[in-house]
């Protein structure tokens, strides 16, 4: 019996509370396609073009929406073309109705750091110097999350997020090293530079903060937090003070581990911790007047019936909560990836053909002539996308009403450039290869093919570059053919006259390495 007490006060001592376990769902609802992790990537539904609430890096194997601090500096990247009032819209409904709660209870970051701090460390209280700091990321905000995607989007037509290319530890733990870690990804390690190195130098250092000083990330640096907190003081779901109550004893700020000068103002995350120290019972969690979280002496001027439906609310809630999960891990993991797949394994309709003359007849026999013709690159190398394998025929409508033909490219060498508007060095690179196309136009066969995900309108982009090659968007299918799943960009692929797989990689071009390849694919296969 003894056993059974001790088992049960050690269950009472170290069981997670309500917050710990929403953090818990919020982080697995962000992150709800299991099966990224799986086969190491991306999901590529169109829920990815949605914000979550937290700062949840867009190419984590298990992301299922849009970065918000991601999406507001892509929206100020092209600020010159069109103004990002999706973003800004989202930004202003989950300032106004959550704040900094999101922080507090959503954000996948915040969950980190807090399991991050209870590493046994001596810890760093709050003092007038933390106050101080945490000023420091409004800097970041303006400075890198808004003035730098301004700045090269008006100045250079180039997309910028500078907080997440030079900081943004989620983009290093979640995205880079959430594809590092998986075997199908090996490729990808060519790609690593000095940026990676810094940031993942900077990732380290916040890892060792947050174990000595709470939440040092989301206090510090943090430009989504310096968002969310200016609607902090008027959001609706958080914390709130009865003042009738409140004797001003300032034991709440006291025991806070946030930056705060009193409950509710910029620096409060809405976490309730302070309802636990707060012997007036002044302070409880609300949604307008809903009470979602009430002091043990209940709050002032309610119904006698009302706690008795605040212990029935949250059975509710968690069912619910619970359904949604399910929900989407099956849709997200089972249900969406099967709709294009049952469409693909549709059998088409099969129809007589049609009566032909005999001038129609020679001329079919023509047309399977030069269709031979055509195809005549096709060998017994295997189908691939790897140096020494044949590509995958495939077809693509271009923006200029033509139609690009993999197998009528015969004798020709052929350059495929994947790019996107999003991607800066991609838009770098155009130049180099319109340069090359212009050069050897009679001799090469060029697409540039734009990613499947299309946040900002590439014929809009394009439309006074003047540039000569033609251009296409994915259908999604083609990136697998040219082994491109997780969407890195860019990526280049050359084909020698043969149809022969001579170089795929992912990386930015220089006019001398276009040259090269040009050079290397005219040698393998004579004219």
């Amino acid at each position: 019996m003894d056993k059974l007490n001790e088992k049960t006060s050690w269950w009472q001592a170290h069981r997670p509370t309500t917050r710990r376990l929403v953090q818990l769902y919020a982080a697995l609802l962000h992150n709800t396609y299991i099966k990224g992790f799986i086969t190491g990537e991306i999901y590529k539904g169109q829920a990815k073009n949605v914000c979550v609430p937290g700062l949840n890096c867009y190419s984590c194997p298990g992301a299922v929406g849009a970065c918000p601090l991601g999406s507001l500096q892509n929206a100020l990247a092209v600020t010159g073309h069109r103004a990002g009032w999706y973003v800004l819209g989202i930004l202003m409904l989950f300032g106004i109705t959550l704040g900094r709660t999101i922080c507090g209870w959503l954000c996948p970051l915040g969950l980190i750091q807090e399991l991050l701090h209870r590493i046994p460390t001596p810890k760093i209280r709050k003092s007038k110097v933390t106050r101080v700091l945490s000023w420091l990321k409004y800097v970041i905000l303006a400075v890198f999350a808004i003035a730098i995607p301004l700045w090269y989007g008006l100045k250079y037509d180039l997309p910028m997020p500078g907080f997440c290319k030079y900081i943004c530890p989620a983009g290093t733990l979640e995205g880079a090293v959430g594809h590092l870690v998986h075997p199908a990804n090996t490729s990808m390690f060519c790609m690593l530079r000095e940026l990676f190195t810094n940031k993942w130098i900077i990732m380290i250092l916040l890892a060792l903060a947050c174990t000595f000083c709470y939440r040092s990330f989301c206090r510090f640096i943090c430009p989504l937090g310096a968002v969310y907190s200016l609607f902090n003081r008027f959001c609706i779901v958080g914390v709130k003070v009865d003042a009738d109550r409140c004797n001003g004893c300032g034991a709440c700020v006291r025991h806070c581990q946030m930056d705060v000068h009193h409950v509710g103002d910029r620096e409060c995350i809405h976490c309730a911790k302070c309802m636990d120290v707060c012997h007036q019972g002044a302070i409880s969690v609300k949604a307008g007047r809903i009470t979602l979280k009430a002091p043990e002496i209940g709050c002032a001027g309610e119904l006698p019936e009302a706690p008795k439906k605040r212990k029935r609310t949250p059975r509710i809630l968690w069912c619910v909560a619970l359904a949604v999960l399910c929900f989407a891990l099956l849709w997200f993991n089972i249900i969406e990836p099967s709709i294009p797949q049952k469409k693909q394994d549709e059998q088409p309709v099969v129809t007589e053909p049609p009566e032909i003359s005999e001038e129609q007849e020679e001329d079919t026999e023509a047309q399977e002539t030069i269709a031979q013709e055509t195809i005549r690159w096709e060998s017994d190398l295997p189908v691939g996308f790897d140096p020494g394998q044949q590509l995958a025929d495939f077809t693509l409508h271009c923006y200029d009403g033509t139609d690009f033909h993999l197998a009528d490219m015969c004798g020709k060498i052929v350059f495929i450039n994947l790019w996107s508007t999003y991607c800066t060095p991609c838009k770098k690179e155009l130049p180099y290869f319109d340069e090359l196309y212009r050069a050897h136009k009679d001799d090469i066969a060029m697409v540039i093919v734009h990613y499947w995900l299309v946040t900002d309108d590439p014929e809009e982009y394009l439309a006074d570059k003047g540039y000569a090659m033609p251009f296409a968007t994915d259908d999604e299918d083609l990136m697998t053919k040219l082994a491109n799943a997780n969407g890195t960009l860019p990526q280049t692929i050359v084909l020698n006259r043969k149809g022969e797989v001579i170089y795929n990689d992912r990386g930015s071009m220089t006019p001398d390495l276009l040259e090269a390849l040009y050079a290397e694919a005219d040698a393998s296969v004579p004219k």
